[in-house]
């Protein structure tokens, strides 16, 4: 991480304002409602706080829901280490329970409320995020078992994912790892071997498993992922951006322009390159090259995907924007990223874009009645409740964007 940013003014507030968050809403609204009484996931948690028991469970949300309160713990947020710790061992149970595959390795896609499959294929994606919860939880509750699984769904992906010809990770194999015919994430993504996304989180969960780990062949492989990311889905036309999904050989299948993605991005490379140069792997050139492409997609996405009033926006293309609406983890990343961006070089618009950023969701995206945070907003920053995704809990409406947000806000401004 760059060096810490004294706490002092607007950074102060900033701060004070993520740990309350943090510890008064998002935290224990999940340790509340993720889990049912018998430590199960409690289905979908609609916006008016109704519970659909019967919606499909996925491994996703438990891995996320693993590593947030992992990283609540080692962060002792609010001085509840051991209450975070305990959610956190509910969602490993759940993780290395029923979605784990005893016998060909890997966890599996989805379950329906009574445990039983509904897709038992090997998404890469999901197995990242076993990964990045894993190593979290390894770390934070000195659990050596946890770090060993972790290990073992990092040599999977380097058997069965990883392209070591021309480098990344494809999306998805059956469940006995074999070839599948349909590799896509959800019904929104492409058909395609490999995308951003997929990539995306590989590193990211490999920069937290070699902190853990020092693993030297974790390391090598961190390296190689942040090359593909740098050499193959960071695009420099017509602005600096991540393309999204990809053949093989790493042809652009669409000109999306996902905003929230690249912002995340930004502050992810220089994750991996630190985590790399801590384990003395990295090189001035990999500096260099990783630092530039940070910086260009934070300024990017000020330039082409926020709005007047301080939200990022959903997606555009070459022409402009194209949705304009504001979904609550964009807004989380853009914290983050832009104060990344201030911290490793100093400019004072990327300090006023996350203050901004928070600004925003804490005025329209936080639901300070009910709790959580709506799942988007239109234009005019009214929730968008009858939207198929508005959810608090769901498959992809989860506790990691959103504390993350916070535990790093903490963790780059000083106490």
């Amino acid at each position: 991480m760059p060096a810490p940013i004294a706490a002092a003014g607007a950074l102060a507030d900033l701060r004070e304002r993520a740990q309350r968050e943090l510890t008064g809403n998002i935290l224990p609204f999940w340790e509340q409602r993720a889990f049912d009484a018998h430590g199960w996931l409690a289905g979908t948690v609609r916006d008016d706080l109704s519970v659909d028991a019967d919606a499909p469970r996925h491994s996703v949300l438990a891995a996320r829901i693993l590593w947030t309160f992992a990283e609540a713990a080692r962060a002792d947020a609010g001085a509840q280490r051991e209450r975070w710790l305990a959610v956190g061992a509910t969602a490993l149970d759940v993780l290395t329970g029923a979605f784990w595959d005893a016998e060909h390795g890997g966890v599996v896609w989805s379950l329906d409320a009574q445990r039983r499959p509904l897709s038992d294929r090997k998404q890469v994606y999901a197995q990242a995020f076993a990964i990045y919860g894993l190593a979290a939880w390894s770390r934070a509750a000195r659990d050596p078992e946890a770090l060993a699984r972790a290990m073992t769904l990092f040599e999977l992906l380097e058997r069965h994912a990883r392209d070591t010809e021309g480098g990344g990770y494809l999306e998805a194999h059956a469940r006995d790892w074999g070839e599948l015919e349909d590799m896509a994430l959800s019904s929104k993504d492409l058909n395609v071997p490999k995308s951003m996304n997929t990539n995306l989180h590989v590193m990211e969960a490999f920069t937290t498993l070699l902190d853990v780990s020092g693993d030297r062949v974790v390391g090598e492989a961190l390296a190689a992922v942040l090359d593909a990311v740098l050499s193959h889905i960071l695009r420099h036309e017509p602005w600096v951006h991540c393309a999204l999904f990809f053949d093989r050989g790493w042809t652009s299948q669409v000109d999306t322009i996902s905003f929230g993605h690249d912002i995340e991005a930004s502050w992810l490379l220089w994750e991996a390159y630190e985590a790399l140069e801590r384990a003395g792997l990295a090189s001035p050139e990999l500096e260099s090259r990783t630092r530039g492409a940070a910086l260009a997609l934070a300024d990017a996405v000020r330039d082409h995907g926020v709005d007047s009033d301080g939200g990022v926006m959903y997606e555009g293309d070459p022409t402009g924007v194209t949705a304009a609406e504001k979904h609550w983890w964009p807004q989380a990343e853009g914290v983050v990223g832009w104060l990344n961006a201030f911290q490793i070089a100093g400019r004072d618009a990327d300090l006023v874009s996350a203050v901004h950023a928070w600004e925003f969701l804490d005025a329209h995206i936080v639901d300070h009645a009910a709790g959580e945070w709506w799942a988007q907003v239109d234009r005019d920053r009214r929730p968008m409740v009858e939207h198929e995704s508005s959810c608090r809990i769901g498959p992809w409406k989860c506790p990691y964007h959103n504390g993350r947000a916070c535990l790093e806000v903490m963790r780059r401004i000083q106490a």
